[in-house]
């Protein structure tokens, strides 16, 4: 079966999708209905299968669409995994656990943020401290979304970011956009000041797992940064730990790290990983984000900051908002079979990879 059947055109024939492979492989199923809606007043749900052993002490959950548009990637892989027949074998004691659509809305929406415009991978802060401060964020704001998005006034934002990044570096402009801030609401990569519906989900979700596993390992499927089609195997933990040790014992060289200045993501505050280890205390956690890359760095982001223009400044129903839909959509879904083939044949790689490090631990 070619590997482009497996992706999806719109959140509703991917659920469908999901749904039907998991029934299929035999996924014991529940499902999370959002308070929101989608744009046909659709219900939306984050849907959860679990495979093997009912009470497994080896756990690999893999989840998707934390960033709703990059949910065609995600779910993409999940029904592949499923299909092609993959968990019908598990190691003994092993279970799998595949979380589809952790945003719902932000995949039926084309958008990468929640119902609150809330960026998922920024909200697993602890919310009773203060939260992390994004100076830089505070000065690049007004270009980095400016009131206009006429060629004139992108033209002249992007001078300012420019200067910007040959005054403190390229990495230091990526991640004063892209690191998190708390401040702005209406602001690209907000994170929000208390857990999201979809916070309370997938940290609902570690905690039951916690009580029945002993080792737990992780892959979020993301999109967006890197070459083209590519899956960067991106080590969520610090070095120096046990869990960073064992994501490169499991994949040598192949596995990057921002620490070590190999990875295309800058640092984030408040990721998914984060929040699901502090759920889970006490847990043997491994956890890794596979990112498939698009579009050039810069490209992408502007992808992201002309959708926030358009839900800040905009109008949805025209020909520029459908246009900058479109973009977006391309920025994380680049609908291509090359991309896709390359994207699943990654995803079956490591899934298996991980699979095999988890049952030898």
């Amino acid at each position: 079966m070619a590997a482009s059947t497996y992706f999806s055109v719109h959140y509703a024939e991917a659920r469908g999708k999901f749904l039907a492979a998991a029934k299929a492989t035999g996924g014991r199923l529940t499902s999370h209905q959002n308070p929101a809606s989608g744009p046909g007043g659709e219900a939306l749900f984050t849907d959860i299968a679990r495979f093997g052993p009912e009470r497994a002490e080896r756990i690999l959950l893999i989840k998707s669409g934390t960033h709703g548009v990059e949910g065609f990637l995600g779910s993409g892989i999940e029904v592949g995994l499923l299909e092609s027949g993959v968990l019908r074998r598990l190691p003994d004691g092993v279970g799998v656990i595949m979380l589809h659509a952790l945003n719902p809305f932000g995949f039926a929406w084309l958008r990468r943020t929640n119902e609150s415009n809330i960026d998922l991978n920024r909200n697993f802060v602890d919310h009773a401290r203060p939260h992390p401060h994004n100076r830089a964020y505070e000065e690049l704001r007004n270009f980095i979304c400016p009131r206009s998005w006429t060629a004139g006034q992108r033209q002249e934002a992007d001078e300012r970011l420019y200067a910007y990044g040959s005054q403190h570096g390229d990495a230091a402009l990526q991640a004063a956009i892209t690191a998190g801030q708390y401040v702005h609401a209406e602001g690209v990569f907000y994170g929000g000041l208390a857990p999201s519906w979809s916070n309370q989900v997938l940290t609902r979700l570690a905690g039951e797992i916690a009580h029945e596993a002993r080792q737990v390992a992780v892959i979020d499927l993301h999109s967006g940064l890197g070459p083209y089609g590519y899956g960067e195997i991106m080590n969520g933990h610090a070095p120096g730990l046990p869990a960073f040790a064992r994501i490169e014992d499991w994949f040598g060289g192949e596995a990057t790290s921002y620490a070590s200045g190999d990875s295309s993501s800058s640092v984030l505050t408040g990721d998914t990983l984060t929040g699901i280890e502090r759920a889970m205390p006490g847990i043997t956690l491994s956890g890794v984000t596979l990112e498939y890359g698009t579009l050039p760095l810069k490209a992408m982001i502007d992808a992201v900051r002309a959708d926030n223009w358009l839900h800040v400044h905009g109008k949805l129903d025209s020909p520029e908002g459908r246009a900058i839909k479109q973009e977006i959509r391309a920025a994380f879904y680049p609908d291509h079979d090359d991309w896709k083939n390359a994207a699943w044949e990654r995803g079956e790689d490591v899934t298996r990879r991980m699979l095999k490090g988890l049952a030898e631990e």
